[in-house]
This record gives structure tokens, sequence and C-alpha cells, in this order.
């Protein structure tokens, strides 16, 4: 019953995007002084949750595979295109991975936030 309602699935979705994005710019971060390596960055949630709604349903291969509610799936990670590059061709920058890293965790207190309040509601409704 709970699983169906769409507060529910919108604070598990900013979650599960905060996730993949955290670990891209941990990825962006471990490889800064890696010759040749691009700069990635994944679409915003705003962007993946439109994209989910109009989207033909996706199928699971296995438990946890696309494991983002009923509708959801993970962004891929792109190379950015316009990241200025060092003469040794990487493009990541330590100052920017680390305010996405700070935007990441605002998105994922977010999330969270949603998810207790929707608790704190349906417990109020259940007399609890």
């Amino acid at each position: 019953m709970f699983e169906n309602l769409e507060i529910l699935r919108l604070a598990q979705g900013m979650a599960q995007h905060a996730v993949t994005r955290q670990s891209v710019v941990a990825r962006n971060l471990a490889n800064v002084d890696t010759p040749g390596y691009q700069q990635r960055d994944i679409a915003s949630f705003a962007e993946v949750w439109q994209q989910s709604d109009s989207a033909a349903p996706l199928q699971r291969t296995r438990e946890s595979h696309l494991d983002w509610g009923s509708r959801r799936s993970p962004p891929d990670a792109a190379v950015i295109a316009d990241a200025t590059s060092e003469p040794n061709g990487n493009s990541v920058s330590v100052e920017t991975e680390i305010m996405k890293s700070v935007e990441v965790r605002q998105q994922h207190d977010i999330a969270l936030s949603i998810y207790r309040s929707s608790l704190n509601v349906l417990r109020a409704s259940l007399g609890r």
C-alpha cells in the first residue's frame, strides 16, 4: 500500500539519484591525476524524473537492477564536453567536484526530509 504513494517514490528516487551522483563525483575525484580522464556528471533529478514518467517501462533482470522504485531508472554518467582540460588531457577540477559533493549532500538531506515528513503525516493520520 505505502509503496504506491507518489511522495514516497519521489523521496526514494531523490535519495537514489543523490547516491548515484555522489559515486560519479567520487570517481571524478579519484581520477583527478589520471592523464586523459574526462570529467563526468549525470542529469539533474528533475530531468530524470520527467523523462521517466513518459518513458516506456523498463524490465528488471535481477533483484538489484533498476532499483529506483517502480518507474525510475538511474541516469548514465556522461562526459562533460565543455570542461577545460589540463595539459595532460584531464578535465577534473577538485574545486568543482567538492562543490558538487556539497550539492549532492543537500539533495540527499532534502530527500530524507520529504520521507520523514511523509511518515509523520501517515503516523498522524493513523493516530500514532
